[in-house]
């Protein structure tokens, strides 16, 4: 107990502090909710599902145009930097150097098996920093999910993110210059 400071003050002090951080509230007083994983009061509204988003877990519905997951390669003995954007409708556009842009649309199955290889729990592993050792004139990958990005090179590519990269439209990640 701290001194000069009485006892409740402190109980409750540590509950506000302990609720704000676990971002609920204290039951320092009556009619006021407990803290989280606290005793329950007997003024306590039943508790009411908040939107939660877990990882991997959209806080919405995702629209048709809303991109599913970014691709950008880079190096490679031409040095390129191309980018491939894939949307939740399985449309596509991909652009490689100075070329013009190109665009496309997969079929919903294909569309459908790149989100599950994205939503597999497998690639939530995959490391977002490569791990061994550059390939010399590798290409380095950027892949952005859910406002995660994994940057990988040639010669590390976990099974998860093999997969990933094999559902992508025109087999895999835009490599040519």
């Amino acid at each position: 107990m701290v001194r000069g400071v009485r006892s409740t003050g402190t109980w409750c002090g540590a509950l506000l502090l302990a609720g704000a951080l676990a971002g609920g509230l204290s039951g320092c007083g009556p009619g006021v909710p407990s803290a989280p994983g606290g005793p329950p009061s007997s003024t306590d509204a039943p508790a009411v599902p908040s939107p939660t988003t877990g990882p991997g877990t959209p806080a919405a519905d995702p629209q048709p145009g809303e991109v599913l997951v970014e691709v950008v390669v880079s190096g490679g003995f031409a040095g390129v930097h191309n980018r491939l954007v894939v949307h939740y409708d399985g449309s596509w556009t991909s652009r490689s150097g100075a070329e013009p842009p190109r665009a496309g649309r997969q079929t919903p199955a294909e569309a459908a098996e790149l989100r599950a290889a994205l939503e597999d729990p497998a690639y939530a592993l995959v490391p977002e920093r490569p791990t061994g050792r550059p390939v010399a004139d590798g290409f380095q990958y950027s892949v952005t999910y859910r406002h995660r990005l994994v940057v990988a090179g040639d010669g590390e590519r976990p099974p998860a993110l093999q997969r990933v990269f094999a559902a992508l439209p025109e087999g895999g990640p835009p490599t040519s210059p």
